[in-house]
């Protein structure tokens, strides 16, 4: 704390009222819908989740997604590895309807940690949130196995509920694809569970990069910003600076550059000194506090609000992982 006093000492003053104005905005429906699609389609597409994705079904014989948050269709439909029996309930629209009905309550209990949850025919599934800050932007999802042995009398339950529903099957081709859903002891898919768990907080610790990365779509002129933002943002660095850089009007480039990355400026210059402060904390013997001045914060108090936002933990956290 001595050192960090050191620094308000030398030169980082904090205008008053100025700091919380910059920071507070806080994210529209459409901006968060907008960034979830973009995080989870350059999600699917990296290399680090493909790998991820084909050594899991490879070592546990399981399906695993990554999907949206909100998904009107039954995410492991047509994973590898996907159990049949959940396959021919999926082909029903009655029983398709019950599982999704029952997705979207599963989901909503997710929100802020794993969750395993049975359907009507016992089978699990599980899902796992990947968050941006303190927002979920998409889920990983596997199971569909049983926990505990099939039985008759289950079966019969689940028979007797899809005929309640009015769906319509073969019941000789469900009894078989129910009776050879696999088994997976509790203990052992706790574990299962852990590993996704794992692999979903490192997928969170990018979805920040992402944002700040863009699309090869946008406007040239966006690019030109973002390069300039990145170039400076250690400085005390405005709007209107950033929009006289890139030869547009600070009204006009605040509209088109919210269009193209869901961000307001001031949202997009927080986390990318964010990101920054992320790779100072990576030196051993960097206290926080000048990490932060290092990389434009002005105090600490809004350094440490703007850090749990879009990191979803403490700084002092972070550096401990």
């Amino acid at each position: 704390m001595k050192r960090v006093s050191t620094f308000l000492a030398k030169g980082f003053p904090v205008a008053p009222g100025r700091t919380r104005m910059l920071f507070d905005s806080t994210f529209s429906a459409e901006d968060l819908t907008r960034q979830r699609r973009l995080i989870l389609s350059s999600l699917q597409k990296s290399n680090l989740y493909a790998t991820y994705r084909d050594a899991f079904q490879g070592a546990t014989d399981l399906p695993l997604v990554l999907r949206s948050v909100g998904s009107f269709r039954s995410p492991l439909a047509d994973a590898r590895n996907g159990n049949p029996f959940c396959r021919l309930l999926a082909s029903d629209n009655k029983s398709c309807a019950a599982c999704l009905c029952r997705q979207q309550q599963f989901e909503g209990s997710a929100i802020g940690e794993a969750r395993t949850l049975d359907c009507f025919a016992g089978i699990s599934e599980s899902v796992v949130p990947v968050h941006l800050g303190e927002h979920v932007v998409a889920f990983l999802q596997t199971g569909q196995v049983l926990l505990h042995h099939p039985s008759e009398r289950r079966f019969r339950l689940c028979a007797g509920q899809l005929r309640k529903l009015g769906a319509v099957f073969d019941e000789g081709l469900l009894r078989k694809a129910y009776f050879a859903t696999r088994v997976i002891p509790r203990k052992q898919y706790d574990c299962i569970l852990r590993l996704l768990i794992v692999f979903a907080e490192h997928l969170s610790s990018l979805t920040n990069q992402l944002v700040l990365q863009g699309s090869g779509a946008e406007l040239p002129v966006v690019t030109l910003a973002r390069t300039f933002i990145k170039e400076h943002h250690t400085e005390e660095l405005s709007l209107t600076v950033v929009a006289r850089a890139v030869h547009m009007s600070p009204f006009y480039f605040c509209k088109v550059f919210r269009r193209e990355t869901g961000l307001t400026f001031t949202d997009y210059l927080a986390r990318m000194r964010v990101e920054s402060v992320k790779t100072q904390l990576l030196v051993p013997h960097m206290y926080i506090g000048e990490a932060a001045f290092a990389c434009g914060f002005q105090s600490l108090s809004q350094f440490n609000r703007v850090f749990r936002r879009f990191a979803g933990q403490a700084p002092s956290a972070f550096r401990m992982r």
